[in-house]
């Protein structure tokens, strides 16, 4: 497996913790934890509409309105789809040169329940479609600003959403330092799972709070296979197929005349067989037993919208086992301009190996593959499966203490994510144990959220204006 790039102020193999620790140091006498704060748009800052359009360009023309739709809604969903704008707007901010494996779209909604393959609900990130390894306070800039932008969306008031980010990052702060006194396997082994959820709600949430945490939980293990099954399926003239919702979902029946189809059904069904082969044997063995049934298009998300999507439909011992499978395009990470190249050729191998890096316990179905796409041309891809008890918070029905437990939660995570790949005990000693970084990303999250409000004002006047097409409707689908 290729070697990921290293940060100069990554220690050494063999060095001590005290001499790792004086590397965070001397980081922070270089770059103050105080000037984080800054955020101010320069004058030859890329215009942000540009961006969106650069990436659009890459994608299916007839769903990029959704995409633009999607985004107009609310400066929350913008922030969802711009990643590739904040992460211009990130190289420009001060760097302690410490780097980490980076989710590289760390917003709150990123943050979900879901099954490890022991079956044990846990809390972790998710998305990892821009990871790479890049400065650690990218990561922790962006969940900052987007529970600002959420708390703004509740009409949470300065101090409410200021109290909200400072508890944020001083759990980042807090848990990193723990993290840089454990021992390497005990950070490895960390993870946050039901049963911490629940004793961390009984300790910080009132009733109706903990009442909607058992209730998540509960309906997260729904989410699987089975519910998929019943919800995206149906029987026609005989035949099990995905059922139809365009443009949201289109089966390939629907996309290509029959001699084509049968084509580019037969190359699909290679590709689950190809893409096995990046898996362990014993999940490669477990997929064989499985054969495809169908095949639709489909969109996802807000900032993927556009991007080529499959859902592959497959059956195991009879038509009561169903598994359904993801295949998502994996383009170059919009971190790269600015934290430099990945070292996997595969952008699909990029995504799963952070992943691996980065979460408590993955999907056993993730993997990768490169195919030839519709159009001719070799894409990458990753795989998952499309459903395994995905539970994903609602910002919009929170008050702040809730969104507060809630970001704090979100920090520790993120830290034992960072701290699995990056110098633990140097980023601890960077922060230290003041609240000096605390205050810092509060004031940067706030001007943030400005810049963000500004932007998605500029989209809304584009699409307005008829410079930008944008689909009505489908936002909330």
């Amino acid at each position: 497996m290729p070697q990921e790039r290293t940060s100069p102020l990554r220690a050494v193999p063999g060095a001590t913790p005290k001499e790792r620790a004086e590397l965070g140091k001397a980081a922070r006498r270089r770059v103050p934890r105080s000037s984080h704060h800054a955020y101010e748009p320069t004058g030859d800052r890329p215009d942000p509409l540009a961006l969106l359009e650069a990436q659009s360009a890459a994608r299916v023309r007839e769903l990029v309105p959704i995409r633009y739709g999607r985004m107009t809604e609310s400066p929350f969903r913008f922030y969802r789809g711009a990643a590739a704008i904040m992460a211009s707007d990130l190289s420009g901010t001060p760097d302690s040169g410490i780097r980490a494996q980076l989710c590289g779209d760390a917003h709150l909604l990123n943050f979900r329940l879901l099954a490890s393959p022991e079956r044990h609900l846990l809390f972790d990130i998710n998305d990892f479609d821009e990871t790479l390894p890049g400065p650690w306070e990218w990561d922790v800039k962006r969940l900052a600003a987007s529970l600002v932008i959420a708390g703004r969306a509740n009409g949470f008031s300065d101090k409410e959403r200021a109290r909200i980010v400072r508890a944020t990052v001083r759990s980042y702060r807090e848990s990193m330092i723990r993290f840089a006194e454990m021992r390497n396997l005990d950070v490895w082994y960390t993870k946050t799972d039901e049963d911490r959820l629940r004793a961390l709600a009984a300790g910080r949430l009132a009733a109706p709070g903990r009442r909607r945490v058992a209730e998540a939980t509960a309906k997260a293990r729904t989410r699987d296979s089975l519910q998929a099954f019943a919800k995206l399926t149906e029987v026609t003239a005989g035949r099990l197929r995905i059922a139809p919702d365009p443009p949201l979902v289109v089966p390939i029946a629907d996309l290509l005349p029959d001699a084509e189809r049968r084509a580019t059904e037969e190359q699909f069904h290679k590709l689950i067989r190809r893409y096995g082969r990046s898996l362990p044997s014993d999940r490669r063995a477990l997929l064989a037993d499985f054969q495809p049934v169908d095949v639709a298009r489909k969109v996802v998300g807000v900032g993927s919208v556009g991007t080529r999507c499959w859902i592959f439909l497959l059956l195991g011992r009879d038509g009561g086992d169903p598994l359904f499978l993801q295949a998502k395009e994996a383009d170059t990470s919009v971190l790269a301009p600015y934290a430099g190249a990945s070292a996997y050729r595969n952008q699909g191998e990029r995504v799963v190996a952070g992943q691996r890096l980065m979460q408590a316990a993955g999907d056993i179905f993730l993997g990768w593959e490169r195919v030839d796409g519709l159009d001719g041309r070799r894409r990458d891809f990753y795989v998952r499966q499309l459903r395994d008890w995905k539970g994903i918070a609602q910002p919009e029905q929170m008050v702040p203490r809730v969104m507060g437990a809630f970001g704090e939660l979100c920090g520790t995570t993120l830290a034992r994510a960072h701290a699995r790949s990056g110098d633990r005990i140097a980023i601890a000693a960077y922060l230290g144990h003041g609240d000096v970084f605390d205050r810092a990303l509060e004031t940067f999250a706030e001007r943030y959220a400005d810049q963000n409000e500004r932007d998605h004002r500029a989209l809304v006047e584009a699409v307005a204006a008829g410079r930008l097409p944008a689909a009505a409707g489908e936002g909330k689908k």
